[in-house]
């Protein structure tokens, strides 16, 4: 269900005072005037009726001279009149409205017939149904909320007005203004018809879900950080201990248990009455343990070094005693005579001139290289186990730097703060309260409720989501409606002779414009020259998207309202009476008109246009359409007799 303008009216501030605008439902309806004679109220007018958040009829003699202002809503034979007031004082809108069922065919409410009942929010939801827009419906918006379809979005698609008919930088209505460009975004899949119902609540629990998680590893991160940390303890005690209000040396092992003891023990004294005794220089102490603990590190790192390089040189020397044993086995192929005087020879066991003490010499070597690889293998292990103990001796020292630097930074920054008390007594005052502030926060982090530790189950959740979701077909339906959207716009950019219609034209969503695909690259909207491009591929554009809606049966009010399509034929300070064009201008204007009649015929009856122009042409297209003339101070949407009435 959805529906058209029947009448747009105006209750004056006397009594009788009514005046009625006529609309020819299916058709193109065009009202032709004369400049400052109303005829751009008539699209703020019918975005006021229909819930804006705003007042958007211009100063002058509409809101002068006007009480409440009217819809009559049509679909078949149901018919809805809807009236809201002007606004008592300035220009905030009024918060309630009028609407009621009426018989087909019935006319505007006498004014003392209507009465203001439906708050703005319980209006617009009468009137989103009305329409047919599900409002069960949840969108995924933007940062994880969700949304419902209503009326307001639809009026992106059914408004253009004077500033946005031909704008090269914004195709829909209201899109310069804050948030709007994204909530298009959000809405048009719905009304092409893009849109599961089924997969949007899994979208919308998708979102959901991520922004939960985010929230809880928050809570989870802000406890863990209110939790008191025992060096910041640490460092409190030492500053208590400097400040005189601790007479016994800290160890700077104590555990946090003990450290929030001795420093609620501290709250108990009262500054003036304490003894101050020399203050230990903790930060001299920090320091000198700090360039200790470096020492120790760089003696360890140099020990780790040496035992390395010893252990290398070791297995080097292993490498060379094998081969030489391996070179000094081999003699073994001589063997001596049994009275030892002599030797055979390897190859021809002939005796050879005796050798006896030269073999001995070798065999003792021999010997010699057995022990010394022995003793190096054995001592390589031991060598090892030796710098292993080594590293873990530095673990342990990195770990004392990093105790160390965190207390040194936290008595740093409270020595600073002390640093601006004169006497000892403010300075231990001061010490005292940062101590009362830290087992305050102590205290309350013990005892405040446990953060739910919900991550698990709620990555589960997504998982199960994004895997039901994995198979969503949303994305691809849109490409195929804006598919066959852009066949249409191409079609009509052709049929107005724009430039780059012989190339593809698309409607591309991210930019929210319109763009051709040309060799050279894409070219939006923005980038293309003359007003003439950028009033037809407006137009080319939004009686595409009517023409798709109507066709599908999408739940979007079956209107368009234009204001002054003709103005970029016009020069920007034209004001003569003479509005007839002439030329080219002339056949462009027409070739417009010409397409938005030629979809009203083939909708035939499912689309209703409304256009407020200066021009006024007499070809049949243009005459035949025309359903009010406003022109030599003799008519106006504001009635003269209203004005004389009241001078």
């Amino acid at each position: 269900m959805t529906y058209q303008i029947k009448t747009l009216a105006l209750y004056g501030h006397d009594p009788g005072q009514v005046r009625v605008v006529a609309f020819n439902t299916g058709q193109l309806n065009i009202i032709t005037g004369d400049s400052r004679t109303g005829k751009t109220s008539i699209w703020t007018i019918t975005d006021y009726c229909m819930g804006s958040s705003d007042y958007p009829v211009r100063a002058g003699v509409v809101r002068d001279y006007t009480s409440i202002f009217a819809l009559q809503l049509v679909h078949g034979d149901q018919q809805m009149f809807i009236a809201r007031p002007a606004p008592e004082s300035s220009t905030t809108p009024a918060p309630r409205l009028c609407l009621q069922f009426q018989a087909a065919g019935a006319p505007p409410l006498a004014r003392d017939d209507i009465d203001f009942t439906f708050p703005l929010d319980a209006a617009r939801r009468l009137l989103s149904e009305f329409c047919g827009i599900d409002r069960t419906i949840r969108i995924p918006a933007a940062r994880g909320t969700t949304m419902s379809p209503s009326i307001r979005h639809a009026l992106f698609f059914c408004l253009q007005a004077q500033n946005e008919i031909a704008n090269p930088d914004h195709l829909f209505h209201s899109q310069g203004h804050e948030w709007r460009p994204q909530a298009i975004r959000d809405t048009l899949p719905y009304f092409l018809g893009a849109v599961d119902p089924e997969q949007a609540i899994r979208h919308a629990r998708l979102k959901q879900l991520r922004t939960e998680l985010k929230n809880v590893e928050r809570q989870i991160a802000q406890a863990a950080q209110a939790a008191p940390a025992p060096a910041q303890a640490r460092a409190l005690l030492a500053e208590a201990e400097s400040a005189g209000l601790v007479t016994d040396a800290i160890d700077d092992t104590v555990g946090l248990d003990e450290a929030l003891r001795l420093l609620a023990s501290v709250l108990t004294h009262a500054p003036g009455e304490l003894a101050y005794p020399d203050a230990t220089d903790h930060a001299a102490l920090l320091d000198r343990e700090r360039q200790e603990l470096r020492i120790r590190h760089q003696q360890i790192r140099a020990r780790i070094s040496e035992l390395r390089q010893t252990l290398a040189e070791e297995n080097s020397y292993l490498i060379q005693a094998r081969d030489q044993r391996e070179r000094l086995a081999s003699l073994g192929l001589l063997r001596t005579t049994t009275d030892g005087t002599g030797q055979h020879c390897p190859v021809c066991d002939s005796t050879v001139s005796p050798a006896q003490q030269t073999i001995q010499a070798i065999r003792e070597d021999l010997e010699r290289l057995d022990s010394d690889v022995a003793f190096v293998s054995d001592d390589a292990p031991l060598i090892q186990g030796m710098i292993a103990a080594e590293e873990e001796r530095l673990q342990g020292l990195r770990i004392e730097v990093v105790r160390n630097r965190e207390q040194r930074e936290a008595l740093d920054a409270g020595l600073r703060e002390a640093a601006r008390f004169r006497s000892q007594a403010l300075r231990a005052a001061s010490v005292q309260g940062r101590i009362s502030l830290f087992l305050e926060n102590a205290a309350r982090s013990e005892h405040a409720p446990p953060v739910a530790d919900t991550r698990e189950e709620l990555r589960r959740e997504i998982t199960d989501l994004e895997e039901a979701l994995g198979s969503d077909t949303q994305a691809d339906r849109l490409t195929s409606c804006l598919s066959l959207i852009n066949q249409k716009i191409a079609a009509t950019a052709r049929t107005l002779g724009l430039e780059h219609s012989e190339h593809p034209v698309r409607l591309d969503l991210r930019r929210l414009s319109i763009v051709a695909d040309t060799p050279r690259g894409p070219v939006p909207l923005s980038d293309m020259g003359s007003g003439e491009n950028w009033l037809g591929y407006h137009i080319a554009a939004l009686l595409s998207l009517h023409e798709w809606f109507a066709e599908q049966g999408r739940p979007l009010p079956r209107i368009l309202v234009l204001d002054q399509p003709s103005q970029v034929y016009f020069p920007s300070d034209y004001e003569g009476p003479q509005v007839d064009l002439v030329g080219e201008d002339r056949t462009s204007l027409l070739r417009v008109y010409q397409a938005i009649a030629d979809t009203v015929r083939r909708l035939d009856g499912a689309f209703q246009v409304i256009v407020m122009e200066h021009a006024d042409l007499e070809d049949d297209i243009f005459r035949t359409a025309v359903v009010e003339r406003w022109r030599g101070g003799l008519a106006a949407l504001i009635p003269p007799t209203w004005i004389d009435q009241g001078d």
